[in-house]
């Protein structure tokens, strides 16, 4: 099996010579060095050494396990875990979804969201649905045939340009909608999630969660959307079982390869290499914060089994 575990105090014998940590001849030993296990580490992985017949090494540099941040495992109740938040698949691509497919079975699934508004559990993205059951019919019919009048009907509005439009047009009672909206929905939130108001959001986070002028509760609307049946992490073990890949786990990558950024030299356990380098972890770290550290931000999970 070509999937391992390896401990790094063993890494040169594991790889190379089993009966000695002589490692003359690496540079000749793998093609292409990829450094993480995710989606985009490990489809260019599978790519390059099936496709292409490359010898590829991935570098992962968390402890126990593939995957990313998509990685699952089971707990001890049986149930299948995303330990860094749920990660729905979904794409429009018919390609994509025939190529995942080769690592996986699928079980249909489309991601609803309900949020509780002035007591009301209500359909997120906000949607023709929650305006009927947040309004009074006809008031919500009124505002619904002045939305479909504006935008169309089956259009996704970013909120922001709806406040504007609203404005634009002088409607009070379009104007009051999209405030209501933006501060039940939005703002909170936004503040929350991001510690920015939705104004001060780069241009394009906040239209991933628009309006839309339908009677769609999906808050997904791509044409393929399912899970892998058996996790995440099979899908990956599925795709990386291959005999010209190797993993090393538990690994930084700079603990075994040195990259000159003004030369381009590359080392690999400390013999120089000239193979292909793919680099898909976080991009301020690979230039060593030489202009600060990128503001990421994400959510601390805590799991519970009822």
């Amino acid at each position: 099996m070509s999937i391992e575990k390896v401990d790094r105090r063993h890494q040169h014998r594991k790889y190379f010579k089993a009966d000695s940590t002589d490692i003359d001849g690496v540079e000749y030993m793998f093609d292409v060095v990829v450094v993480g296990s995710g989606f985009a580490g490990s489809v260019l992985a599978e790519r390059l050494s099936n496709v292409l017949r490359k010898r590829v090494l991935i570098i992962e540099k968390r402890p126990p396990h593939i995957g990313g941040n998509s990685y699952d495992y089971y707990n001890e109740e049986g149930l299948l875990v995303h330990k860094y938040g749920p990660h729905v698949f979904r794409t429009n691509s018919k390609e994509v979804f025939e190529y995942l497919s080769k690592f996986t079975e699928w079980i249909p699934y489309q991601h609803k969201v309900l949020a509780n508004i002035n007591g009301t559990k209500v359909p997120v993205p906000f949607n023709l649905n929650s305006l009927y059951k947040l309004f009074p019919a006809e008031t919500a019919r009124s505002l619904e045939l002045k939305l479909v009048k504006h935008f169309g009907y089956g259009t996704r509005i970013p909120i922001l340009k709806l406040k504007k439009v609203a404005d634009e047009l002088g409607d009070k009672d379009l104007k009051s909608l999209a405030n209501f909206v933006y501060e039940k929905v939005y703002l909170n939130y936004t503040l929350k999630q991001w510690e920015e108001s939705p104004e001060e959001l780069i241009g394009g986070v906040l239209d991933r969660v628009p309006v839309v002028l339908s009677r769609d509760n999906r808050y997904f609307n791509d044409k393929y959307q399912a899970m892998p049946k058996y996790g995440y992490t099979t899908l990956f073990y599925k795709m990386l079982l291959n005999p010209n890949i190797k993993i090393l786990l538990n690994t930084d990558y700079k603990e075994v390869l040195e990259v000159d950024i003004d030369t381009g030299e590359v080392s690999l356990f400390g013999k120089p290499w000239k193979g292909i380098l793919i680099y898909t972890g976080p991009i301020d770290y690979f230039f060593d914060y030489e202009f600060g550290e990128l503001p990421y931000r994400s959510l601390e999970f805590k799991f519970e089994t009822l």
